[in-house]
């Protein structure tokens, strides 16, 4: 087989992938050129063609600026608001929040819960008396 022949079978194939792929997921129209382009790489690559793999940087769903805001945490991943981002990570990325913040290039106080909520979270803490006993056994036990 030549290799334009090869070259064709692969691009056949690549669709036949793309096409079941699509048929059992959501994926934008503008995203079909670059998805059939991997696929077909993969493909050249496995069968020793040497395609060079285009290496960009991921694009957040949202600008980084823009995910914290005081109410919830947008997922740079996918665009989804929540008030905790540590779980959707775990369950939908399997990412812990390290690997998070090095893949976005996050400082390591950016946040995993949205800053209201975890003022919430503090003051129904406070109002239960949590961490308190700690405080009384010590000053109890000094005296």
């Amino acid at each position: 087989m030549n290799d334009n022949a090869a070259s064709a079978n692969y691009i056949e194939l690549a669709a036949d992938i793309v096409s079941a792929y699509v048929s059992n997921n959501s994926v934008a129209s503008s995203d079909l050129p670059a998805l059939i382009g991997e696929v077909h790489g993969a493909l050249m690559r496995v069968a020793g063609g040497a395609v060079e793999a285009p290496v960009e940087a991921p694009k957040p769903a949202v600008p980084i600026k823009k995910s914290v805001t005081p109410d919830f945490i947008i997922c740079l991943e996918d665009g989804k608001k929540f008030k905790s981002l540590k779980r959707h990570l775990r369950t939908q990325y399997n990412m812990t929040p390290e690997q998070y913040r090095e893949k976005w290039g996050l400082p390591a106080d950016y946040p995993m819960v949205a800053p209201n909520y975890a003022k919430a979270r503090s003051q129904l803490a406070k109002e239960m008396g949590l961490g308190q006993q700690r405080r009384k056994r010590r000053t109890s036990s000094r005296g």
